[in-house]
């Protein structure tokens, strides 16, 4: 009679075993596809931290963050499409919340001290940027170092962290510019001259940095066109903003001449430039 019931009793253990061998391998398919929906979503957000419209990746981000709010990749994403669609505001506020993650570093604090400086938040930005371990040296770093110092009139650590900036980036135009505007608004005509020019020798396509060199050379009494690569409607921009400077400075004849001269040179109609000169035939 025991061996009646044996049989039954292993062909059970048999089904149970097999049930769990099943489960296992199913276990083992779903892990696979979780992996695969990972790496798929992985690949996703990096197209849309890069190429996509950026008001697009804050909405996909604003989504998958608030159904995982503890995930900081996420968060980080939807601070950084935040930042690229140049939504301040809402930018401080998510990197704000993204620095006080679990597994925040260092490079988030630097991204929230640059959304903070676009914001206007100076201060706080000083805060922040105080609170990044000085062995943490890279060029966003410096460069916005340099700028909260720039804030405060603290000319010596400005040129300190302008120079640090400069010896750590490949492309240190815009730095340079940066760095001669401050010396413009110092009243260092010559020394700002001088980066405006490195600026645009490093990137002759900064018309930022064209502007700012001319009014450097106007503060000077130096009213002709720096030798540097510039098109026709640049180069009548330029004219024009030595002739605001002339107004600026009392010369008025020199004034009328160099809009003068911008009207005849823009390829299209200059207005900004004849409505100066009208205003100064009328006065």
């Amino acid at each position: 009679m025991r061996q009646q019931f044996l049989i039954p009793s292993i062909v059970a253990s048999g089904l149970i075993l097999s049930a769990c061998a099943k489960e296992t391998e199913q276990e083992k398919v779903e892990r696979t596809l979780q992996e695969v929906n990972v790496i798929d979503e992985t690949n996703l957000n990096d197209v849309l931290l890069t190429s996509a419209d950026p008001n697009e990746a804050v909405t996909y981000f604003h989504g998958a963050a608030a159904k995982n709010p503890d995930r900081i990749d996420l968060q980080r994403g939807l601070a950084i499409s935040l930042s690229r669609a140049k939504r301040t505001t809402e930018a401080a506020a998510a990197w704000k919340r993204v620095t006080s993650m679990k597994g925040t570093n260092a490079a988030d604090k630097v991204e929230y001290a640059d959304a903070l400086v676009r914001n206007g938040d100076w201060a706080k930005a000083k805060t922040v940027l105080d609170s990044v371990p000085p062995t943490f040296e890279t060029f966003k770093r410096y460069r916005l170092e340099a700028l909260v110092a720039d804030s405060r009139k603290d000319w010596k650590r400005a040129d300190h962290f302008y120079e640090t900036a400069v010896g750590l980036t490949t492309r240190p135009g815009g730095v340079m510019n940066n760095w001669g505007y401050s010396k413009l608004t110092r009243g260092q005509f010559a020394e700002a001259e001088r980066l405006f020019t490195d600026a645009i020798r490093q990137d002759n396509s900064l018309f930022t940095a064209k502007n700012n060199l001319v009014l450097a050379r106007s503060a000077q009494g130096n009213y002709s066109l720096p030798v540097v690569p510039m098109s026709q409607a640049e180069r009548a921009m330029l004219l024009n903003t030595m002739g605001i400077s002339a107004v600026k400075q009392g010369d008025v004849t020199t004034a009328k001449n160099l809009f003068r001269e911008a009207i005849a040179t823009h390829p299209q109609h200059f207005d900004e430039a004849v409505r100066s000169l009208r205003a100064l035939e009328e006065a």
